[in-house]
């Protein structure tokens, strides 16, 4: 009895030094969210103010952004696994090499994805079913965003490549440095001349007047001016920097990389095209319900800020624990970052339920498109203590290089699920937003099944380590 009750103390010891590890890791990645869905809200807003019509047409590409941020960022797992493990390891050289192929391919993925956005900027809003009298400014909207794919490409890239050599802070000063570019460029770029009271005295402020163009130019500037910074970071930084080596393609590395990689960009490639097709049904509804999705989306997305900071403190942690052969903190891991994954998310929920009317009422005036998307927010809310386990989880296992059962779950949720639910619900039985986000809340269910179920399999084999 002694000895487990000593076994017990020993392990609540072991995973009381593992929190501020997680944290230290974490709270940059969330700060960085915070900013960027700040800044989401700032866009939305702005745009907002310009009209329903303009909240349309920008929203109706957003789950095109996603497919390609997320197919982008599938890479990306590859070299975390990689890098994560070889400095657990402690080969930094094995690192650097690494880092090196990462540099090769945000050039390849970079040029790539320019070419393949801008020849089909005029068709994506007919293939999202975007209203026809907004598809012009929906189609110059998506063309200006996408230009600067190729630094967007080695912003995404080269963060993974830092967070996961431990450094979550680099990406955060450059993210919330993009972020402050945006807003004032949005300012600036969006609306016409104009005077503003402060302090009871008149302001004049300039603007160009350009619109949802002017939003679009403003983000585009700010990717830009972030992808050069963060080259440059990597390009300096003192342990992984991959300056004097060589760019060319390195199969011992890349072979790995692809491997972990490959089934996540699938995952990512189908799961994306699966939002796709969602808001292409959704787009179907009309203005009210593209405009109330859009914003209920926006507000979601700061909700889930928790999550994604545990999520790249989990990836980074299980990959060190994995190259340092080390069964025991994995274990410990696991425990400690999905009490505190809940806890977090659980408030996060309580929140988003409590505030959703007035989290609505910041981006649209319209009182329908108000009632519509605190409607949809309440009804995720009560779920996302459960989609928070399953985003955790999910990013333990990429640490770990385990993606082919993530890529299974996440298929069959969003096409099982979501994809067919919400295409009985609405294009066979005429049904409204409500139910096909009541789909997606089924999606996020399942996958929080899934995820606890093969992180019990896995605990019992310590990760195959």
């Amino acid at each position: 009895m002694d000895q487990k009750r000593l076994g017990s103390q020993t392990r609540a010891a072991d995973d009381r030094t593992l929190l501020p590890v997680i944290f230290a890791l974490a709270w940059p990645t969330m700060l960085e969210q915070t900013m960027s869905t700040a800044v989401q809200y700032i866009d939305t807003a702005m745009v907002g103010a310009l009209g329903t019509a303009a909240t349309a047409a920008v929203g109706a590409t957003t789950t095109v952004n996603w497919l390609l941020s997320s197919t982008l960022s599938a890479f990306g797992v590859g070299f975390l696994a990689f890098i994560s493990q070889a400095c657990g390891a402690g080969e930094r050289e094995k690192a650097r090499r690494a880092a090196a192929q990462a540099v090769l391919a945000a050039l390849i993925l970079g040029v790539c994805t320019t070419a393949v956005t801008v020849a089909l900027s005029e068709q994506v809003p007919v293939w999202m079913r975007v209203d026809p009298s907004i598809r012009a400014l929906a189609a110059r909207y998506f063309c200006i965003l996408y230009l600067p794919m190729l630094p967007r490409t080695a912003t995404i890239l080269f963060g993974t490549v830092l967070r996961a050599a431990g450094d979550t802070k680099t990406p955060m000063r450059i993210g919330v440095g993009v972020n402050l570019i945006n807003v004032i460029l949005n300012a600036l770029l969006i609306y016409s001349p104009r005077s503003v009271r402060l302090f009871g005295h008149s302001l004049y402020l300039w603007g160009a007047g350009m619109g949802v163009t002017g939003a679009a130019a403003a983000s585009a500037a700010a990717f830009t001016c972030g992808g050069i910074a963060i080259t440059l970071c990597l390009w300096r930084h003192p342990e992984i920097s991959p300056r004097g080596l060589r760019l060319r393609p390195d199969k011992t590395i890349l072979l790995p990389c692809l491997r972990v990689a490959l089934p996540n960009m699938l995952q990512r490639f189908g799961t994306s095209f699966g939002y796709v097709a969602f808001a292409s049904m959704i787009n179907a509804l009309g203005e009210l319900s593209t405009a109330a999705h859009t914003i209920a989306n926006t507000v979601e997305s700061a909700f889930y800020i928790p999550a994604y900071g545990m999520m790249a403190a989990a990836a980074t942690l299980t990959g060190n624990a994995l190259g340092a052969k080390d069964p025991a903190r994995m274990r410990g891991l696991a425990r400690v970052i999905i009490v505190c994954e809940v806890a977090m998310m659980v408030v996060s929920g309580g929140l988003l339920f409590a505030f959703a009317p007035a989290m609505a009422g910041i981006f649209t005036r319209d009182a329908a498109v108000i009632l519509l998307g605190s409607t949809v927010l309440r009804m995720v809310a009560c779920s996302e203590p459960f989609y928070g386990v399953s985003i955790v989880i999910e990013g333990m296992m990429q640490g770990a290089g385990r993606t082919v059962a993530p890529f299974v779950f996440n298929l069959a949720g969003m096409w099982g699920v979501r994809i067919v639910g919400t295409f009985i619900c609405t294009q066979l039985l005429g049904m409204g937003l409500v139910s096909a986000w009541g789909c997606m809340i089924g999606h996020n269910l399942l996958l929080f099944i899934l995820y606890t179920l093969e992180l019990r399999r896995l605990g019992r084999r310590a990760w195959e380590l």
